[in-house]
């Protein structure tokens, strides 16, 4: 599995103590949902890796404001596009997503969306979200594109997600 150093390497911007404080989650969220080989590990910490800003955001920048009204996230009622922007290392959004990884995880994440700021809820939410969209089957095809689409619902940041792929691979495998 992980360790510090090898979170150290492959995200050369995280601070220690962000390092410090996921990486223990991250290594048990990524056996619980099967993210188990190096194949696997590189593709997911690299796509996290540009999601959470290598480890400094677990919560989005913008207000969120954008995704009002976003009926494809369940964001059906008013303020919804900002209580349930983008959270975890992943950054889940919507409604809807937020009802579902909540109950895939056992919390009420529709009455308290800032739970997937916990360390431990930051890190199984990322790795809830990779097994119930299938990427490991698509990191283990090396589908490196497809998995991107799959989280960013288009190609923004990949750039910085290959970059971390392949500093992620070349200390994992």
């Amino acid at each position: 599995m992980i360790n510090r150093v090898d979170l150290a390497i492959i995200y050369p911007r995280a601070k220690a103590e962000n390092i410090d404080r996921y990486w223990q989650y991250l290594e048990l969220a990524m056996e619980e949902f099967e993210i188990n080989s190096p194949v696997r590990q590189a593709a997911f910490l690299a796509q996290i890796g540009h999601e959470s800003g290598q480890l400094r955001y677990s919560e989005e920048i913008a207000s969120g404001e954008a995704y009002e009204d976003r009926a494809d996230l369940g964001n059906t009622q008013v303020g919804d596009g900002k209580r349930y922007k983008g959270r975890g290392l992943i950054q889940i959004t919507g409604r809807s997503n937020y009802a579902e990884c909540g109950l895939a995880l056992g919390i009420d994440l529709i009455e308290e969306p800032d739970l997937l700021q916990i360390p431990e809820n930051a890190c199984r939410s990322a790795a809830w979200f990779w097994k119930s969209h299938k990427l490991s089957e698509l990191a283990d095809a090396g589908n490196f594109e497809r998995i991107t689409r799959k989280i960013n619902g288009g190609l923004t940041g990949q750039a910085d997600r290959l970059v971390l792929w392949e500093r992620a691979k070349e200390q994992l495998t």
